[in-house]
């Protein structure tokens, strides 16, 4: 190989992996105005039609009977929701990534069910185990026990709807760190216990609450699922996203929307809470880095 086609190689290589300017103004572009029209333009949208009518009308239809009623149905589903899946998610993520179990692949399979499946699907296959011409409904009713139509309903219909955030945010990291700092944990003489909890846990933690913060937030926006197994009913049943679906169809268009800017500026903090746990594990990672590099630097 000649000198000459040596030094022609790596202006080969940079013309294969750079784009021109233009492309990239464009694709810039692009991407800028499809966030402003699908995202930015709507949430806009959303609170100028919600204080359009002045915060007399907003603190009025936030503070209406039915619309509290809805906010804490939201939050107690929710709240009950997310720890349920919490538990659910450590669990699943430790047995998937440190163990090999026949069905494990199953599992997998599983988890990622609620993400492909309908909620409204997910709503009518309940109705059909749990509802009063369901299989397991005669004998509900005989021990004087409503799930559908009722909160425990909703909060099932929002545990399965949200069950599979917090185990994929866990699964990937768990297995790329692998089990080699529990088994060193073990010969020193930890029990499993003090393994997961001074070990295992904080390895993951801003994997853990990043999955925490997308299942609260799919918890409280929940709408198919919910709107199957409620029943709809005012002041009893009606979570936040189904209040503001009657508010709307009975015109009500700015009551409607004084709801929707509290889901609205719900998905704004969970947007800021991810950057800001995203940054976080960032800074971490580098400071790991910049201290085993010093400890290397150290050794030689």
């Amino acid at each position: 190989m000649t000198r000459s086609t040596l030094a022609q190689r790596p202006a080969a290589v940079r013309s294969a992996t750079g784009e021109p300017v233009w492309v990239r103004l464009l694709l810039t572009s692009l991407a800028l105005l499809f966030l402003s029209l699908f995202l930015l333009l709507p949430l806009v949208v959303v609170f100028g039609e919600a204080f359009a009518k002045g915060w007399a009308l907003y603190l009025a239809s936030i503070s209406d009977p039915a619309a509290l009623h809805a906010i804490q149905l939201t939050v107690l589903a929710a709240a009950i929701a997310v720890p349920s899946n919490l538990v659910f998610g450590l669990a699943a993520s430790w047995a998937i990534a440190k163990f090999q179990f026949r069905g494990r692949q199953l599992l997998l399979t599983l988890i990622d069910l609620p993400i492909a499946v309908s909620p409204v699907i997910v709503g009518l296959s309940l109705m059909l185990l749990f509802g009063a011409q369901g299989y397991l409904g005669p004998w509900l009713q005989q021990q004087d026990i409503q799930l559908m139509f009722a909160v425990p309903g909703i909060v099932l219909a929002t545990i399965f709807i949200t069950f599979p955030f917090i185990a994929r945010e866990l699964i990937p990291l768990m297995q790329e760190q692998g089990k080699e700092q529990e088994e060193a944990a073990l010969t020193l003489g930890a029990s499993g216990w003090q393994t997961f909890f001074r070990v295992t846990l904080p390895s993951v933690k801003w994997a853990l609450l990043y999955g925490v913060i997308l299942a609260n937030a799919r918890a409280m926006g929940e709408f198919g699922a919910v709107s199957v197994v409620s029943g709809k009913i005012r002041e009893q049943t009606n979570t936040m996203p189904l209040h503001i679906e009657i508010l709307y169809n009975e015109y009500q268009f700015a009551a409607a929307f004084a709801v929707s800017s509290l889901l609205a500026l719900l998905a704004l903090v969970t947007l800021v809470l991810k950057s800001l746990l995203e940054w976080q594990n960032r800074h971490e990672k580098n400071e790991l880095s910049y201290s085993k590099s010093e400890y290397k630097l150290d050794l030689h």
